[in-house]
């Protein structure tokens, strides 16, 4: 797909399971198994799948995926699935390596957002995948990982973000702007605090990569909301302003988790916006 000055295409770098009930919250399982069967551990298959945003003179991944620092026991616990994608094999579908990738925009830092942003070393050394790139994260969602609550400490790991600081490869931003030309931050506290969506657009064209706001396609009803949100009132509240102006300004909205599609475009419903149609962006 083409945006402007950008050619832009799915990578995707795993797959990984989490528990149903949590990634639906209130919503009862008769309803959302339906559309996402669980396995005997009442988990649901999950993609981890990331952007990647190609210029003449950059090469913009947006999230990095699970990473392959993980110990037998934590993969087994969530599933973690390298076995037909890697994000490694995923860059050479496009002739690029980790090398070549110039900037890493991490929408949060929690690890199946930003455990493939470090690795391990030959020797053992953690440091940054992508050694060439500036990565780049909200304040606010840097300061809760370095000092994160109970609920969220099993989610935001040092491995994953430290190795960034002290290769001096971290920059740290604030607010909502336009980081690169065409490419804007939408700041979102719902889920955690300081998630920052990525959208792209050239004003007839829009992507938006919504993150953890909507994670997969069956959540774009306004209740579908996470257990592990922090503040679900203000995802709903939030989900109902991106979803206005998808609706408003035709976007296409890109899902980092589901595991059927990348993504959608919406529609004006009896009462609620909802989804439209359902697709893959190398159908576009």
């Amino acid at each position: 797909m083409r945006i402007g000055k950008y050619d832009i295409y799915v990578v995707e770098t795993g797959r990984f399971k989490l528990d149903g009930g949590a990634m639906f919250g209130i919503v009862p399982k008769t309803i959302w198994e339906k559309l996402n069967p669980s396995d005997e551990k009442n988990r649901i298959e999950l993609a981890l799948r990331t952007l990647l945003i190609v210029s003449d003179d950059k090469k913009i991944l947006v999230d990095t995926g699970i990473g392959k620092k993980w110990d037998d026991k934590y993969a087994e616990i969530y599933g973690i699935d390298h076995a037909k994608f890697t994000l490694e094999n995923s860059l050479a579908k496009f002739g690029l390596k980790t090398d070549d990738i110039t900037d890493v925009i991490l929408t949060h830092l929690h690890f199946d957002h930003a455990g493939g942003s470090t690795m391990l070393d030959s020797d053992g050394t953690l440091r940054p995948t992508f050694k060439n790139a500036t990565y780049y994260v909200q304040k606010r969602n840097l300061e809760l990982a370095m000092n994160p609550n109970e609920k969220d400490r099993a989610s935001y790991l040092p491995e994953n973000f430290m190795p960034l600081i002290e290769f001096n490869q971290l920059e740290v931003v604030d607010g909502e702007f336009e980081i690169f030309d065409g490419v804007e931050l939408i700041v979102s506290d719902g889920h955690t605090i300081g998630q920052q969506l990525v959208k792209v657009s050239d004003g007839e064209k829009t992507i938006v990569y919504c993150g953890d706001l909507i994670p997969t396609s069956s959540h774009i009803p306004i209740p579908y909301v996470m257990a592990y949100d922090l503040q679900p009132l203000i995802t709903m509240e939030e989900k109902k302003k991106l979803l206005k102006r998808a609706l408003e300004e035709n976007w296409i909205l890109f899902f980092e988790h589901d595991p059927y599609a990348d993504c959608a475009t919406v529609k004006q419903g009896k009462k609620y916006i909802e989804l439209d149609r359902r697709f893959n962006l190398d159908e576009i």
